[in-house]
């Protein structure tokens, strides 16, 4: 079982900068993920990022590449969702999750085991 805690998000105004923290408790296997979602009210939930564990590779959607970093801690298994340059259209409910047997399938959620509560994001012009 793992246990996922994320931390609060909070109102940003456009072009400002937000960031968020994962941490990830319980048992783990060596070769797993960790990522971030997002849902916007009436849209269906969506990949924003993630990093493999095992090397540390890093993917993004296309919608925030450039402007978010996903970095990881590996000694408290903490990860970090750096956001720049908000826009408007990044206001959403933000989900930490964790895929404990990593095959390749990152930015599908259904392939995450375990997910954090989320943490509303706002974007304010």
């Amino acid at each position: 079982q793992v246990h996922v805690v994320e931390s609060a998000g909070g109102l940003v105004q456009a072009g400002g900068s937000l960031r968020l923290s994962c941490v990830a408790s319980g048992r783990t296997s060596s070769s797993y993920a960790m990522g971030w979602f997002r849902q916007a009210p009436g849209k269906d939930r969506e990949f924003v990022a993630a990093v493999i564990w095992n090397g540390g590779m890093t993917h993004y959607a296309d919608s925030v590449k450039g402007r978010f970093t996903i970095s990881r801690d590996n000694v408290r298994n903490l990860v970090y969702l750096e956001m720049n340059s908000l826009k408007l259209e990044d206001t959403a409910v933000y989900y930490c999750a964790v895929d404990t047997d990593y095959l390749g399938s990152y930015f599908i959620d259904d392939y995450y085991d375990f997910w954090g509560q989320g943490t509303q994001v706002t974007v304010s012009s």
